[in-house]
Formats: structure tokens, sequence, C-alpha cells
């Protein structure tokens, strides 16, 4: 319980703001989802600090909106704004997004895997057929980060040890609806345990993600981490309904910059060494613990554990072959 308050309350200042970010001049960042909440705020301030961000998603004229006025907050910035189509929801457009952004760019340094779905109406599907909000949190991420692999990798290579990162997205959902973990089938795929319930699993899955994933970091030198930004109002709640949900707005949610202060810790905060690849990391900026559900299921049963995680991840690699 004590994980859960001190993710909603007493949340201690944020170490790395938009005051103290360092300069990222000849940097470059790819934020999915970047042109609304969280992710603008994000490329806002890297935009700010001369970095190159790349602000993916499916809505051109959003993000063309939302450059403006970046550029419009920023005049002096040396930095560079583009937009990239990206569909996460439909797997078929992320290898041609990834082939456009190779064919412009000969580095990443950072990927922000930042957009995501949360609580659409029962039986959202994406493109593949597979339940909306695993689809979009987890195959999209998982597919994007395999296709820009081998141009993190090469990054990496010339670059200072652990600055080459690729942050997933999480949530206090993690420890609140999905302590357990991941119900999986034979397979590995989640099984539908309904809209809300379904959704912490995919911010568990992207825990799995980056713990599974920074096995690689001694060969790659590639950084993982994933991350709670915090509860916030932002357009997630879209499909929220009811009194409940106007009363947390009111009371609970923090504005969307908070948010962006905890993805920006993730991303550059030289805490996060090699051996601390796959770290859990809470708001605004820290590194955190995960629920003993969680932990059991990322080992392995030869580790006492259940060997869920693996699993989920296999089944994400099956998922998305056909596509890579």
């Amino acid at each position: 319980m004590g994980n859960i308050f001190s993710q909603f309350f007493f949340i201690p200042a944020a170490p790395l703001t938009e005051k103290n970010c360092p300069t990222q001049t000849g940097r470059v960042f790819l934020v999915t989802g970047g042109y609304a909440g969280v992710g603008f705020e994000l490329c806002k301030i890297l935009y700010a600090h001369n970095a190159t961000v790349w602000i993916a998603g499916r809505s051109e004229s959003k993000a063309q909106k939302a450059i403006s006025s970046i550029r419009k907050a920023s005049p002096n910035s040396n930095g560079h704004l583009d937009f990239l189509y990206l569909d996460l929801s439909d797997l078929s457009t992320v290898k041609p997004a990834v082939h456009s952004f190779t064919a412009q760019q000969q580095r990443l340094d950072v990927l922000v895997n930042n957009a995501g779905v949360m609580y659409p109406p029962e039986g959202s599907t994406d493109a593949q057929g597979n339940e909306l909000q695993v689809g979009t949190n987890c195959l999209g991420p998982y597919l994007l980060y395999q296709l820009l692999l081998p141009l993190l990798t090469k990054t990496a290579s010339s670059s200072p040890t652990a600055s080459v990162r690729v942050v997933w997205a999480a949530s206090v959902a993690v420890h609140v609806a999905s302590p357990q973990g991941i119900i999986i089938d034979d397979d590995g795929r989640p099984t539908d345990q309904g809209v809300t319930s379904n959704y912490g699993q995919t911010k568990v899955g992207n825990v799995f993600l980056a713990r599974e994933l920074a096995k690689t970091t001694p060969q790659t030198g590639v950084v993982h981490a994933a991350f709670n930004p915090g509860n916030l109002r932002t357009e997630l709640q879209r499909h929220w309904t009811g009194v409940a949900p106007w009363i947390t707005d009111k009371c609970l949610l923090f504005p969307p910059i908070h948010g962006a202060y905890t993805e920006l810790w993730a991303a550059l905060a030289p805490e996060l060494t090699p051996d601390k690849s796959g770290a859990y990391v809470y708001p605004w900026g820290r590194f955190g613990s995960l629920p003993t559900g969680v932990e059991i299921s990322l080992k392995e049963k030869s580790e006492a554990g259940t060997g869920v995680a693996i699993k989920f991840v296999e089944w994400c690699g099956k998922q998305t072959e056909a596509f890579a």
C-alpha cells in the first residue's frame, strides 16, 4: 500500500525539469504521441534545449499544430521538429514509418514510447484484431523498438555509456489494477479481463518489455526503463464517464507537465546506469519498486517465478513478426 500511496501523494519535487535540463544539441528523440498531453510537454522541453525531436502519431494536423506551438514557445532554439506518421493500433504502418525515419536520420538517442490508449469502448480492437489496448500499448511499441534497434545500437556504439535509451510507459495501474501481473493463456496472450483490467495488464506488459529487453543491454548498449508518469489530466481520460472519474480528475490528477518530468528523468538521468537497465521509475523521476506479484512474473520458473514475462514478450514477437 505504501508504494501506491507514494505515487499519489507527497511526491518529491522533480529533480529534472525545463529549468535544469542540459542541452541536447545533436541528439535525436522519437516521441510517440508527442502532440498531446505528456508527450507534447516533453517535446516542448527537449526542443527548448536544442534537441531534434520527431513527433510520431497518426494525426498530422494535430502534430503540425503542436510543432507550431512548440516553435513559438522557443524561438531561439537550435533544435529541429518533424512529424512521423505512425499508427500504433495498426502494425502495418510501423515498418513504413521506420523506413521513413531512417532515411532521414543517421542516429536515434532516445525512443520514448509515450503514446497509449486507456479504457476504450468494450470490444475495441486494433487493425489486426487484437484487443485495442494491448495492440496499441504493447504490440505497436514492441515492433517499433525492434525495427529501430539497429539504429539505436549504432548510435550507442559511439555515444556515452547508457545515454541511448528506450523508455516504456507504465502506470500506477501496475500497482492498483494488476498487482499480480498479467493473466495469459498457453500461447502467452493476455486473457480478456474487462476493459479496466486489460489496461492494467498492458502497463504491466510494458514493465515486462523493459525488463526482458534490458537483458540485451550489454550487447546493444541500449538502456531500458519503464515509468509511471504519474496521475495526470490528459486525453487518456476521454472515455471516462460518471461521477467517480470527475472526483478523481478534480482531486487526484496533476497537470501533464509533471508527467513530462518523469519521462525526462527516465530519458536523461545519469542515475540510470547499465546495471539499472530495466528499472521502474516513479513520479516525478526516482527509482521505485514493483508489486510482489509482478516481480514473481518477471522471474523464470527456475528462479521460483512463473515465467509469465518471458512468455508475454515471446508472444509479442510472434504477433509482430509478419510485420517486421
